[in-house]
């Protein structure tokens, strides 16, 4: 499994630059880039344009279980 600590990403909010999946709050920068995302889902400006489709979860039952997956400070 590959080391996502050193993985360089963009803030999917503000777009700086950095390690943020090896953070507290990544994929985001920030506390603050986090809920200003949060934000946008419960006002819809974002959305899941269509149905999701029982093809869309090909692969999930292949990954690694672990606590990695939703808290990557933890790994």
């Amino acid at each position: 499994m590959k080391d996502v600590s050193q993985l360089k990403v963009k803030c999917p909010t503000c777009k700086k630059l950095g390690t943020w999946l090896a953070e507290k709050w990544g994929p985001f920068c920030s506390e603050r880039c986090k809920l200003v995302d949060l934000g946008t889902w419960f006002n819809e400006e974002q959305r899941i344009s269509r149905e999701l489709r029982p093809g869309d979860f090909e692969g999930f039952d292949e990954l690694e279980s672990g606590p990695h997956l939703d808290r990557p400070e933890s790994s």
